[in-house]
């Protein structure tokens, strides 16, 4: 389980090595991106809060990178945080995401980026529930949520 120390450690010294990398051409990413999601993903971007397509649901799944399709994080450390945005505690594995320190906006935050294309996912924060104590705070213009495979009888 990965906790606030964790993060620190991650952004400051060396990120997690990604399974595999997915790079394109800016112009290759706006052909196969929303504009939403190019906006997002490639530009750094914020949707509006509550007016977004995963804030509110809870349904089991997995929610995939928009850009690549990198498993990044499970409903089922999905939580209410009252953000606006889609709140999770942990990512799927401990390298699915990055780690960068962020000062933009005159604040001084974490940003969360997909491992395997780079795309900017939203930030982290010391203030969620424990045991871990992180509220990864995404945009949902960044994922896709899938649904969890069916057992066959």
């Amino acid at each position: 389980m990965l906790r606030w120390k964790d993060v620190l450690i991650y952004a400051k010294y060396s990120n997690p090595e990604p399974t595999y990398r997915q790079e394109k051409t800016e112009k290759a990413w706006q052909q196969v991106l929303t504009p939403a999601q190019f906006r997002v993903l490639r530009q750094k971007g914020t949707e509006p809060p509550y007016r977004n397509a995963y804030c509110r649901l809870y349904e089991p799944g997995i929610y995939v990178c928009a850009g690549c399709g990198n498993l990044l994080f499970s409903a089922s450390e999905k939580y209410h945080a009252i953000s606006g945005w889609p709140s999770f505690t942990q990512p799927i594995t401990k390298s699915a995401v990055i780690y960068i320190f962020d000062s933009s906006f005159r604040m001084q935050r974490i940003e969360v980026q997909c491992n395997v294309c780079d795309g900017h996912l939203g930030h982290v924060f010391p203030d969620g529930p424990e045991p871990s104590g992180l509220r990864y705070c995404i945009n949902s213009e960044s994922l896709i949520k899938i649904d969890p495979p069916r057992n066959e009888i």
